[in-house]
């Protein structure tokens, strides 16, 4: 239910407010392009731009546009442990078919923080929790132990998004966990690679831009065509890196208004993407026809 490629939608905004009707647009335009699922408020969501109520509303309005016809995996974490615990439960009674929670950031807790933080707020909700590992971004990593330790504690404790470059971890945790364990690439580069060695599929950023081509690379796979995914694997490579010449989802937010999708604003400390970045952005999207020339 939960495998293939999950789509981290970015939270439009509009002269500063929700843009409601840009959300649950992008949201249909995923789903009519393949997409098998369905994410918000992760880390493209821009969740620490969000009050606590408008993480609420982009739920609302996600899990409507939805309307049962992906699974929905909203990102429900956050650094403070009673927020999780909350915006968690509200998913649950908004209809989410699983959970996304980050480890907490900033405050850089140990192995046994983080097993204890875990356990509690899954033993708080009755749908399936999938582990959101990004050290890059928290400053802490979510050992291969601490999350064998939660699965063992915690039955609705279902998988991991790694968005970890440190590809010998995450053969480590395979390899201790089984391939029955759902673990997702949240690494661009890194989605084809780890398919190969069992992963469930992967939760990238580029699915933001080519959803049907992001999609293919695991349908794929599935079909045993290897050659041609990996071929996709690097058709799909320079734009896995445009989408990063400054912090996530900036780039993506620039191309998406580039493309009529949605207004790109971010909100405060992010900035917009700067001159010289927007026209190597704008260069690589021309090559893949998402852009036409100013």
């Amino acid at each position: 239910m939960f495998r293939g490629s999950i789509a981290p939608i970015v939270t439009p905004f509009r002269e500063g407010k929700l843009d409601e009707r840009a959300l649950a647009d992008l949201i249909d335009w995923q789903i009519k392009s393949g997409s098998h699922g369905i994410s918000v408020t992760g880390t493209t969501g821009e969740p620490s731009s969000l009050s606590f109520e408008e993480r609420k509303r982009v739920i609302e309005v996600a899990k409507q546009a939805i309307a049962g016809r992906v699974p929905f995996i909203p990102g429900t974490g956050s650094s403070n442990y009673n927020e999780t615990v909350q915006l968690s439960k509200f998913a649950q009674s908004s209809g989410a078919d699983a959970l996304l929670i980050i480890t907490p950031y900033y405050c850089r807790p140990s192995q046994e923080g983080l097993f204890q933080h875990f356990k509690s707020v899954a033993s708080q909700v009755d749908i399936p929790v999938i582990l959101y590992n990004i050290p890059g971004r928290t400053a802490v990593n979510l050992e291969v132990d601490t999350v064998s330790r939660l699965r063992e504690a915690c039955p609705n404790i279902i998988g991991v998004k790694e968005s970890n470059k440190d590809f010998e971890h995450i053969n480590r945790l395979l390899h201790r966990m089984g391939r029955d364990f759902l673990v997702y690439s949240g690494i661009e580069l890194l989605c084809f690679p780890v398919l190969a060695i069992g992963r469930a599929g992967y939760i990238s950023a580029t699915g933001n831009l080519m959803p049907a081509k992001v999609a293919e690379l695991y349908n794929l796979t599935t079909a045993g065509k290897w050659n041609e995914a990996r071929e996709l694997h690097y058709e799909l490579l320079p734009l896995n890196d445009a989408i990063f010449l400054e912090i996530n989802p900036v780039p993506v937010k620039t191309a998406l208004g580039w493309m009529g999708k949605i207004s790109p604003e971010v909100r405060l400390p992010l900035v917009a993407l700067s001159e010289p970045n927007q026209e190597r952005l704008r260069k690589i999207l021309q090559q893949y026809d998402l852009v036409h020339t100013a």
